[in-house]
């Protein structure tokens, strides 16, 4: 099948650093190729691919010292997409809202996955308006606010079997992975760590948006028992999550999928979220994790982490989250919206 993976211009395929979206694209293309399909993926210049690579712009945005303006070259990706669209069996698209007036005008069929929040104002009426189109969720919980869409299907994010190897030995520090932000709530990590006692290492972005949060918290960061590494690469991500005890996930918001909670899962390590959007469906409670909604019960919970079976951690990242069982399900996807014509809700 010829296919067209069309991926945001902020980071690079795959993200030299935070970027979940990006990230995924990257494992589903290559994924893609080795099962035989022919990957055309639409991206910045500096993401790397086995496939065709199609570039409007030469460097990520986030990375880009110019300064760019994003829409504008958002713009000129989905013209350049559309402008090709007639070379392609299925477009699939990971870029919001932006290409929908023009995917409702051609003949390829075409998918999209929606990988951000869903409680908005705006978005009901933006997809009551595109309800002919046809959309993909990341999680059953991320649909609650949008129940009306035209949902053909939920894949859940997988990543290789080969990019972090599993560690079965109780790690020495709690973790806190992704973005410092008011709905990751760093701050529930920092105090279970120092009520439970065990040393906390936080590996994360901050976006300028969040500056003043993390400035609210930086105070608490002592250097030692709370420490903060920024952000991290593919490799550095995996030491870092094999070496720690378990994973803090404590969420105030509700996340559509949380990629990091099965990285985590891949290195063998235990994952203490709180009960929010996708959690319930990640987290096989009392198996890979367990599910909290305060901070006591966390605490709580350090305590049996360091008797929890890793191995089955690991075992079930290999039976529900990998990169090969992802692009199987959207392999599925890209034959019925071809077979049965995708401006139709089925």
């Amino acid at each position: 099948m010829r296919i067209a993976q069309v991926a945001p211009l902020h980071e690079s395929v795959p993200p030299r650093l935070y970027g979940g979206t990006e990230r995924v694209v990257s494992w589903l293309t290559e994924e893609l190729i080795r099962q035989g399909h022919h990957v055309t993926l639409f991206a910045s210049g500096d993401s790397h691919t086995r496939g065709t690579l199609i570039s409007t712009w030469p460097t990520a945005l986030r990375l880009d010292p110019s300064n760019p303006e994003p829409n504008s070259l958002h713009v000129l990706q989905m013209e350049e997409v559309f402008r090709r669209a007639a070379a392609f069996d299925v477009l699939h698209f990971h870029v919001d809202s932006m290409h929908l007036p023009l995917a409702r005008r051609t003949n390829t069929p075409v998918l999209t996955t929606l990988h951000g929040r869903l409680d908005m104002p705006g978005l009901a009426e933006l997809y009551s308006e595109f309800e002919d189109l046809p959309i993909v969720s990341i999680s059953k919980a991320q649909r609650r606010e949008l129940p009306e869409a035209n949902w053909i299907g939920t894949v859940y994010h997988g990543l290789p079997l080969d990019t972090h190897a599993p560690s079965y030995e109780p790690g020495q520090y709690l973790a806190f992975l992704g973005r410092i932000s008011p709905e990751k709530r760093p701050d529930r990590a920092i105090e279970i760590a120092r009520r439970s006692g065990v040393p906390l290492r936080i590996a994360a972005k901050v976006d300028p948006v969040d500056r003043a949060y993390f400035s609210s918290i930086e105070p608490h960061i002592d250097g030692s028992f709370i420490r903060y590494v920024g952000e991290v690469t593919e490799a550095e991500k995996g030491d870092f999550l094999r070496g720690a005890l378990a994973l803090l996930f404590p969420i105030d918001w509700p996340e559509p999928f949380g990629l990091a909670m099965i990285e985590a899962m891949a290195c063998g390590t235990p994952v203490i979220a709180f009960r929010a959007g996708s959690v319930p469906e990640v987290i096989d409670e009392g198996l890979t994790g367990r599910i909290v909604d305060t901070v006591e019960q966390g605490v709580a919970c350090v305590d049996e982490a360091r008797n929890w079976d890793r191995r089955r951690c690991r075992e079930v990242f290999e039976r529900r989250f990998t990169a090969r069982r992802m692009a199987y399900d959207y392999g599925q996807l890209y034959e019925r919206v071809r077979r049965h014509g995708w401006r139709q809700s089925s």
